[in-house]
């Protein structure tokens, strides 16, 4: 009788047998039934998959941990696999990506990193040059094991598994970020490890674009490709065609709407309009503070009359109510992750006890906090961080930090394809920008504060696939 099939898996979506290739593999004995199994042909690397389990053996794995580019920030729910096929270049600019799509390529087998960021990868091919891809959205990095012992692990170097740097060292989304003088959101890709050299004005080659709202609006020194003036933030946001080149979008808090005179950052109704559009065909969308008006449309913070200067948004003012006339806090309080309403939950809060950031579980400390958003709808958000009133100092401060929800809104949750994430979080004191001072000169070279890395979750977060993870 022949040997029993010793483990499928699936090849381009066909259920196949590691056994057909008999010498790469271990047989049990013969089968129940009487009958010969005739299993159907392996393909390619799946002949080198070996049921180490008959032979009492562990399986044949990879582990590591995979980091964020400045190889000290482990990050969570990064996908690493052995692709089936030749996963491709990645598409430019942004796109719909569904978590149901599955891997670029498929797998022969596949993980995701946990809350410390470490992965074990099981059952993979034992034989040589075999491929490994470590990605989440657009991010990736991809390298070959020379050789794959069977039944044993290979712990992998945290160099190969940190995500890229630099162009030169694998994928990085194509990046605009929109500059403010209250919140310095261009200095936080920086601290995760981005080459300064992938920072350009958007004539550049860097995959990190910057526009002038009200913060910086040059380069200390010119870069490499591109000009040393930022072009303005309103042409980021021009049209869908402007803002559909990048696959995320990060505003930075300009301390207003609508700044008066400042002509780079008007945002007029189609700019809104286009917002919209952008974030329903795919992009990710994360606006700081008083962004907001792409939320909820112009209700300007200096007048506080609560009425609509301008601009509207019928399609997402309605996700949380805002309180335009919110006191800020210039002192640090104490914030709530919440892991009921966030499929993320509790795995961030998890993450942020992992890397040092909280004082005790389930709590942040938030320097210089907002209370502009006072009540997220959770039935169709995903909220972050909070405040209970509770703990705050004084006694009865509220507000949201952080939610996020995906678009477009009038379709079912599993087919929507953009994020936008709402933050009164700010980058911590430590970095500012503003008109008088070129990129980075005002990016603090600090460890990451607690906030920051809570972004910087957020930041990795904000690129994964849309929906429910297969």
């Amino acid at each position: 009788m022949m040997g029993s099939v010793a483990r499928a898996f699936l090849v381009g979506g066909v259920l196949v047998a590691a056994s057909a290739c008999g010498g790469h593999t271990s047989g049990t004995g013969d089968d129940d039934g009487g009958i010969d199994a005739i299993p159907p042909a392996c393909t390619g690397l799946g002949c080198f998959i070996v049921d180490c389990d008959v032979k009492g053996l562990p399986p044949t794995s990879i582990s590591g941990t995979v980091y964020a580019p400045n190889g000290t920030l482990p990050l969570f729910g990064v996908n690493v696999y052995v692709p089936a096929a030749d996963p491709g270049p990645l598409p430019e600019g942004a796109q719909c990506d569904r978590c149901s799509a599955g891997l670029l390529g498929g797998s022969f087998a596949q993980t995701k990193t946990d809350e410390m960021g470490h992965f074990k990868l099981d059952n993979i091919p034992a034989t040589s040059d075999v491929p490994i891809v470590v990605q989440t959205g657009k991010w990736r990095r991809q390298f070959t094991i020379p050789v794959v012992s069977a039944c044993q692990d290979i712990p992998i170097p945290d160099a190969q598994t940190r995500l890229p740097k630099n162009k030169t060292e694998g994928d990085i989304p194509h990046i605009a970020i929109t500059t403010g003088n209250s919140d310095a959101l261009e200095c936080l890709p920086r601290k995760l490890g981005i080459d300064d050299s992938e920072f350009t004005t958007a004539d550049g080659d860097g995959r990190v674009h910057l526009f002038e709202g009200n913060g910086a609006k040059t380069f200390a020194t010119a870069p490499a490709t591109g000009s040393k003036d930022f072009k303005p933030a309103n042409d980021a946001w021009a049209s869908v065609d402007s803002l559909k080149k990048y696959d995320i979008t990060f505003l930075s808090c300009e301390g207003d709407q609508n700044p008066t005179g400042v002509a780079a950052s008007v945002k007029t109704q189609a700019n809104i309009d286009a917002m919209v559009a952008y974030a329903n065909l795919g992009g990710r969308v994360f606006a700081s503070h008083w962004h907001n008006i792409w939320l909820s449309g112009d209700k300007r913070n200096y007048d506080n009359d609560n009425t609509n200067d301008g601009v509207t948004n019928a399609t997402w003012s309605s996700l949380a109510t805002f309180d335009f006339g919110a006191a800020q806090a210039e002192t640090t309080q104490l914030a709530i992750i919440d892991e009921v309403n966030n499929p993320k939950g509790m795995s961030f809060a998890k993450w942020l006890d992992f890397v040092g950031a909280t004082p005790t579980h389930d709590q942040i400390s938030i320097a210089d906090p907002r209370y502009i958003v006072q009540n997220p709808d959770l039935t169709k958000t995903e909220r972050w961080v909070y405040f209970d009133p509770t703990l705050t100092t004084p006694a009865g401060k509220t507000g949201t930090q952080d939610f996020l929800f995906t678009t477009p809104l009038d379709v079912a949750a599993d087919q929507r394809c953009g994020k936008v994430v709402f933050s009164d979080m700010h980058v911590s004191k430590g970095s500012s920008s503003s008109a008088g001072t070129g990129w980075p000169g005002g990016c603090s070279a600090d460890p990451l504060t607690p906030q920051e890395k809570a972004l910087a979750f957020i930041f990795f977060d904000i690129s994964s696939c849309v929906g429910p993870i297969f």
